[in-house]
């Protein structure tokens, strides 16, 4: 179609008797045609006009959302910032994947400025605690620990607050591209990471980003699964996919949206959940992605 024939066609949803035909037609031209709708929502004075028009590029944005988390999914979900990104554009459909990676990159050349040959893990593990927790200040968001901000990886990079599970995925970035042994684990209630040591001599350890990057022994981790009451799990001890980070990310997105009575967003975000984990009902899942505050 023409720019002349699109914005013609848009300028039918005017009408209600065809409105709901216009806009199957619309929908079926995918996200290209947002640009138009934009442009229709500003040069539009009627309320009613512009809410059908923000409903449109929402349904055309989040259909092409889930298209790409579906290639995600397929292409094994590897790329864990690709995956958190494509969350991120949930609620922020320009989020630059690309302004993520540099902010990523300038902490990991800040961190490798410290590290030096043949370091402790421990050692390496301070020097990241050192430029995230106390360089930049990173912390824990205490005060608005429901808020969906918490879970766009563009908003914790800025503020420097965030919930367990994204500042663990910021430190795990970091760590990543300078090559550290470092990985997620699906603890109940509060996500932590790994570091695996390549030599054996040295007992693999736990870091807990909530709490400024603090070191725990594996019998703290089973410390804190007794409190629980929980049975022993090796999935509380070992490293985890970045699927099924994204995963647990999704599902504290939608708590978000329940704890802030958004049941819409909620169950969107729901239908996203649902394509990484091969359409079980969402609400199935294992309780173990409620990352509360009081648990820390």
């Amino acid at each position: 179609m023409t720019n002349k024939e699109i914005k013609a066609l848009i300028s039918l949803l005017d009408d209600p008797e065809i409105a709901p035909q216009i806009q199957g037609k619309i929908e079926s031209l995918g996200e290209s045609i947002i640009p138009f709708l934009e442009e229709s929502w500003e040069e539009s004075l009627d309320p009613q006009q512009q809410q059908r028009l923000e409903d449109l590029i929402h349904n055309l944005q989040f259909e092409g959302l889930q298209q790409r988390l579906r290639v995600w999914r397929d292409s094994g979900g590897e790329n864990l910032l690709e995956g958190m990104w494509l969350l991120n554009s949930y609620q922020y459909p320009d989020a630059d994947l690309q302004a993520l990676s540099r902010a990523i990159e300038q902490l990991r050349f800040e961190v490798w400025t410290l590290l030096r040959p043949d370091m402790h893990p421990a050692d390496q593990v301070q020097a990241l605690n050192y430029v995230l927790f106390r360089t930049h200040k990173f912390s824990a968001n205490t005060q608005n620990f429901h808020s969906p901000a918490n879970s766009m990886l563009h908003l914790v990079l800025e503020t420097r607050r965030g919930n367990p599970l994204t500042l663990c995925v910021i430190y795990l970035l970091v760590a990543q591209r300078l090559n550290l042994p470092i990985f997620g684990v699906n603890l109940p209630n509060l996500f932590v990471l790994t570091f695996q040591p390549d030599d054996l001599a040295v007992l693999p350890f736990y870091i807990n980003c909530y709490n400024r990057g603090l070191i725990l022994s594996r019998t703290d981790i089973e410390h804190y699964v007794g409190q629980l009451n929980l049975s022993q799990n090796d999935i509380f001890y070992e490293p985890c996919t970045h699927l099924d980070i994204v995963r647990r990310a999704l599902r504290n997105l939608m708590m978000s949206f329940e704890k802030m009575q958004e049941p819409g967003k909620s169950a969107e975000v729901g239908k996203l959940l649902a394509i990484l984990t091969d359409d079980v009902n969402p609400t199935d899942a294992p309780p173990q992605e409620n990352d509360g505050a009081g648990d820390e």
